[in-house]
């Protein structure tokens, strides 16, 4: 018979004694009190940095007038909305101090290539055009009616979708992608449709498989982890370091359902081990 030693009961009781104290202190007032003001704190970061992009975006407004003047030339105008968006990586960073680190860059192909990359927040939508230059991003019809930021995308191009139009909308994405592609530009899709919560397993919306399908491109699997620092509703933004993982491509010539579920699994076991 074996019994239990008197050092791992030693050791048993030094864990609960720890446990113990720690829910004693999470409970106090003490502790209560500097949870708030790390909330506070927290706001008044976010806040500060809401006034620095309001600012940092107003001086863009002077450049539409610029461009419009010269023909509105579209490599000056995305050139100048990849600076916008360094202005907003650097706010973020020393405003917020919310930086990001990148794994795998040394994946992504040479060529133009179809980027599948999940979403949990506004920060890759603007991050991508710094991690990807020159890409065209597939973007919401309603995206076009804010101020200077729609004017940007409309000249840039972007690929501009109205998702209510249906079997419209998916025509005139894989029409604007293919121009992209063939002008040496790689198009970038938020697979998921719409931004979704960090707990929720990656899961592809219709049309994702059509542009695999069509483009004959590579296809580059990203994955971020944004919603860990920053809300759903972008009013919350909290220091950290966002991971933004390159996965292995896939190449073209699969039948679209395999694409999706090799892609889907990918992204899925990336989900699962990152912090």
């Amino acid at each position: 018979m074996h019994f239990v030693s008197p050092s791992f009961l030693s050791f048993v009781a030094n864990v609960s004694l720890i446990f113990h104290l720690l829910r004693r202190d999470l409970t106090s007032p003490t502790h209560q009190m500097r949870i708030k003001s790390l909330m506070n704190a927290i706001k008044l970061k976010s806040f500060l940095f809401d006034g620095f992009l309001a600012g940092w975006t107003a001086l863009f407004a002077l450049g539409v007038l610029v461009f419009w003047l010269s023909g509105s030339p579209q490599k000056p105008i995305r050139a100048a909305t990849r600076l916008w968006v360094r202005g907003i990586l650097f706010g973020l960073k020393h405003i917020v101090g919310l930086d990001y680190a990148e794994k795998g860059r040394d994946l992504i192909p040479d060529e133009p290539c179809l980027i599948v990359c999940n979403h949990q927040s506004t920060w890759e939508t603007l991050a991508a055009l710094v991690l990807f230059p020159d890409v065209a991003i597939v973007a919401k019809h309603e995206l076009l009616r804010i101020p200077i930021i729609g004017w940007y995308l409309r000249k840039s191009p972007m690929i501009i979708i109205d998702r209510e139009s249906g079997s419209k909308a998916l025509k005139a994405m894989l029409k604007q992608s293919h121009e992209a592609i063939a002008s040496g530009r790689s198009v970038l899709v938020f697979p998921q449709g719409t931004r979704m919560d960090e707990s929720e397993p990656i899961a592809f919306k219709r049309g994702v498989e059509l542009l695999y399908s069509k483009l004959g491109a590579p296809v580059l699997p990203v994955l971020v982890n944004s919603g860990k620092f920053w809300g759903p509703s972008g009013s919350s933004k909290r220091g950290g370091t966002i991971t933004v993982s390159y996965l292995a491509p896939i190449p073209p010539g699969m039948s679209a359902e395999l694409f999706v579920q090799k892609a889907e699994a990918q992204m899925e076991a990336e989900r699962s081990i990152l912090p």
